[in-house]
């Protein structure tokens, strides 16, 4: 079987792919136009900080729920697979629920900032977020959502913060992993004998290509298996428009930080303190148990990032009386932005959240 090949310069799919396109009427031109314009939901900046930038999502509906919300995005992945286009977007679907959307992009960071640590994220950087969606709301507290990464820098925030200051109302996490050994993949690949600090002295920060690899050893065939989909829904145009601006986002990789990419591999990984409550961040343990917040775990049935062995403990440790896991049909990426995310996720999200806004 002849395989097509990977996309060439340009964006342009040699072979099968092409042609499949072009039977649709798709000139090879116009191939890096099928996706449109990625997170164009309007939005303004209100605060920044370095590479960080916070937005504020303009409103699409009449009335707004009480309680504004902050969704904290992956700092590896860009922030536009919750807002792809009109109808593929988790941020539009908010949005005309009468949620109050705010988001945090980490930005791209350059080699001045390779010692950025978690400190920096958690006790500094997403403070400083939380602060400016309360002041610009005009609320004393608010919902936070966080995916993959964004939600453990969410959880880390929530357990140093919730006691000592009630300004979080809810606490979502989507596909967030806190147990380091159930990442087993990545666990084995970043032993003992993997030397992060060669790594980081050759680059200062992970570069984008190197997390893309890392994440595609995760899932080899998925980058086949995906091009196999495009031939398979040739005759379906919106199917295809889908399926590549999801693949153009997981290509869209961010460098890893330097600092936050040693504590990752030595504390997360390797030592897995999280769930031993033996983390610490500032000097101060992270303590999952102290998460008052209601709290909502949504995960994927067939995530293979954040497998769940790696997220089931989530739910059991934070110290929520109110608290709830879902598991939903799909992958990692489906979970946010896939049709199964329309039709399961996002209705669940809200379910959740709406009663619990006012």
């Amino acid at each position: 079987m002849n395989l097509p090949a990977p996309a060439g310069p340009g964006g342009h799919f040699p072979n099968a792919v092409q042609r499949a396109l072009e039977r649709m009427g798709l000139p090879a031109a116009d191939f890096a136009d099928l996706t449109g314009p990625l997170g164009a939901t309007p939005k303004d900046t209100i605060h920044a900080q370095g590479t960080l930038k916070l937005h504020q999502f303009r409103p699409l509906s009449d009335s707004v729920y009480r309680v504004p919300v902050l969704i904290v995005t992956s700092l590896v992945n860009q922030p536009y697979i919750l807002d792809l286009v009109p109808g593929q977007s988790m941020v539009e679907f908010l949005l005309k629920q009468g949620f109050d959307v705010y988001m945090i992009e980490w930005g791209r960071p350059r080699r001045e900032h390779r010692e950025l640590t978690l400190e920096d994220h958690v006790l500094d950087r997403l403070p400083a977020c939380v602060d400016q969606v309360l002041r610009h709301s005009g609320q004393r507290e608010l919902s936070v959502i966080g995916y993959c990464v964004g939600g453990l820098l969410s959880v880390m925030w929530a357990a140093l913060s919730d006691h000592q200051r009630p300004a979080l109302k809810n606490l979502v996490c989507m596909a967030t992993p806190v147990n380091g050994d159930g990442l087993e993949s990545l666990k084995a690949w970043m032993g003992e004998d993997f030397d992060e600090e060669a790594l980081l002295a050759a680059h200062g920060n992970v570069p984008a290509d190197w997390v893309q690899n890392a994440l595609r050893a995760l899932r080899p065939f998925g980058k086949v298996s995906g091009a196999m989909n495009l031939l398979n829904n040739a005759d379906q145009p919106e199917v295809i428009r889908s399926n590549l601006r999801m693949g153009k986002w997981e290509t869209d990789n961010i460098p890893f930080p330097g600092g936050v990419f040693r504590q990752m591999v030595r504390d997360f990984l390797r030592g897995n303190q999280l769930v031993a409550g033996t983390w610490r961040i500032g000097g101060r343990a992270v303590k999952l148990g102290a998460i008052r917040a209601p709290f909502l775990h949504l995960l994927a049935q067939d995530d293979h990032i954040t497998p769940y062995a790696s997220s089931r403990d989530l739910v059991q440790q934070v110290g929520s009386a109110d608290r709830q896991e879902l598991i939903i049909k799909g992958g990692h990426v489906g979970l946010v932005a896939g049709r199964g995310a329309e039709l399961r996720m996002w209705p669940a999200l809200n379910a959740w959240l709406a009663p619990r806004s006012v």
